[in-house]
């Protein structure tokens, strides 16, 4: 570490996250940019998440009241392999070839060449991120993934499930994410926690939290799978709505959780005006505020996050607002995680 860095000043763009002078090797978290939006079913955009969040971290003060000299926490950046947004723009043809047809009435059945030729484009990134990942997972550093669409940390979930007995996800999004293989491409951004549920067999509970869009299929698997405990937008604002305090709610929500969590956050958990740009943006569900204090009672409460990812931010080209809430929820995650390693 340089140490002429002042976390007073201002930022100097030097590639990393937060302009943080920290390598990988010295670094107790480690982010992964994955700007890759292939599956993206709707609004496309989250492939230029990754660097704009880096460009809208170097603005934000490195002082956080909860964290003591949260400066300090060694957030390490990966440098981008500049094969993924390649791949991904490629990939992304097919989609939109794809999505274009099931519009016209064609029948899936119709589009299998294509399906098969996104489920390997998935799968040659989910190996990428997978063995990246577990070099990190394994030199028990967190890793956190930044997307990209939500089908883009399904490597590093494989990763955290080689190296956890049992781990459980706090899950914030608008969506379920249990459809199989939407729109025919079975790692789409709605089918990655239908592909946590199918494939990783040390994940043992799902904690989903501000859900709000979902269809009866998804609907019926929350209600039936034993290890899925959703916490639906309704279900939050009912409570909230008979007296229960957002604090309660809180402790209840981690409460589900095992002693070992990776927290996955689609941007469009929250409220739309903190994500005006995500690809599927739905009324309703968490303010900022909600979301980090709930953040905050995980990091309190002796449970270990393990990993992480914040997904499905799309900048504008307009303005920086929705990157700059992902940097700051960002810099939450990583001083959260932090703090759970120190506590365990």
């Amino acid at each position: 570490m340089s140490v002429s860095f002042d976390p007073n000043t201002i930022g100097l763009p030097n590639g990393n996250y937060f302009a943080l002078p920290y390598s990988i090797i010295e670094s107790d978290v480690v982010l992964m940019q994955v700007p890759w939006d292939a599956t993206a079913s709707y609004g496309a955009g989250a492939i230029k998440a990754p660097e704009a969040i880096i460009k809208a971290s170097t603005q934000i003060d490195l002082y956080d009241a909860d964290v003591k000299d949260a400066w300090k926490v060694k957030i390490g950046t990966l440098p981008l392999n500049e094969s993924i947004p390649t791949s991904s723009r490629r990939a992304r043809s097919i989609t939109t070839r794809v999505i274009t047809a099931l519009e016209k009435g064609v029948p899936l059945i119709r589009l299998v060449d294509e399906s098969m030729a996104m489920n390997e484009a998935c799968e040659k990134l989910n190996q990428r991120v997978y063995k990246v990942a577990k070099r990190y997972l394994d030199a028990r550093k967190v890793v956190g993934v930044v997307g990209g669409d939500h089908s883009t940390p399904f490597g590093l979930l494989q990763a955290v499930n080689e190296n956890c007995d049992e781990f459980g996800i706090l899950h914030i999004d608008a969506h379920a994410d249990l459809r199989d293989a939407y729109e025919g491409f079975a790692y789409s951004h709605a089918s990655i926690m239908y592909n946590v549920l199918d494939r990783l067999r040390n994940m043992t509970k799902i904690v989903q939290v501000g859900v709000r869009d979902y269809c009866a299929e998804e609907a019926e698997r929350m209600a039936t799978d034993k290890r899925i405990v959703s916490f639906t937008d309704a279900a939050l604002q009912e409570a909230s709505f008979n007296g229960v305090l957002w604090a309660q709610q809180c402790r209840d929500i981690v409460a589900a959780l095992p002693e070992k969590v990776y927290v996955s956050f689609d941007i469009d958990g929250l409220t739309p005006e903190n994500c005006p740009h995500t690809g599927t943006p739905v009324p309703g569900g968490l303010t900022y505020n909600q979301a980090v204090f709930l953040l905050k009672t995980l990091a309190w409460s002796g449970k270990k996050i393990v990993a992480f990812d914040l997904c499905e931010i799309v900048p504008s080209d307009r303005d920086e607002w929705d990157a700059n809430v992902g940097a700051r929820l960002l810099f939450k995650l990583c001083c959260y995680a932090r703090q759970t390693m120190i506590e365990n």
